[in-house]
């Protein structure tokens, strides 16, 4: 059974797999330079997400006006956890904070956000367990760009042959082409912090 709040995740040793959505321009830049690069801003957030499905959802299978193309962007475990480790909920959860006032004054002074979605089914239902996303501010968003990635790959065809396959009914075909994600281990420090269920 999956646990309601765990990170799940394509990963090896060295890097994990998060996914974000873009339009042409943006995409078309990153894959060529392999990193992101203008017209990409990092004067601003952006949100990575280690679940393929949770990204089809909000992007609608690379449908919506500004997320067309798909990324898979490989990034360093030591960075993930670097951004986890700084990382604070964008809701005073109890299971993490002892008080409003407590979660207040840290999410105040924080350069990475983390919150905990639903999870979708490959036909868009939701589902008990959620999925995480993490925010990276213009404070760390550099070392995200910079020092973790590893590669960045464009899966905008393989999402739209999925999602062929789903709209013709054949969810077992679509579910086969969908990246292997399992439970990915953290520290008791770092679950506590981001209110993981160990």
């Amino acid at each position: 059974m999956t646990a309601q709040y765990e990170i799940r995740a394509d990963y090896d040793r060295d890097t994990v797999v998060v996914y974000q959505a873009f339009g042409t321009q943006i995409a078309d830049a990153a894959v060529t330079a392999q990193r992101f690069v203008p017209p990409f801003s990092v004067q601003r957030m952006t949100w990575i997400k280690p679940s393929f499905r949770w990204l089809m959802q909000r992007s609608g299978w690379g449908r919506k006006s500004g997320q067309e193309r798909i990324l898979a962007v490989r990034i360093t475990r030591a960075g993930w956890e670097e951004a986890l480790a700084q990382a604070v909920l964008t809701s005073p959860e109890r299971r993490v904070f002892a008080s409003g006032e407590q979660w207040r004054a840290e999410f105040r002074q924080a350069v990475v956000h983390v919150q905990w979605d639903p999870e979708y089914s490959m036909r868009g239902a939701k589902l008990d367990h959620r999925s995480i996303q993490v925010g990276l501010s213009r404070h760390v968003i550099e070392r995200y760009v910079e020092d973790w990635t590893v590669e960045i790959r464009d899966l905008t065809a393989l999402t739209h042959k999925m999602q062929a396959h789903l709209r013709d009914g054949r969810v077992d075909r679509a579910a086969d082409l969908l990246p292997r994600e399992r439970p990915y281990p953290l520290t008791d420090e770092l679950a506590k912090r981001i209110g993981a269920v160990r």
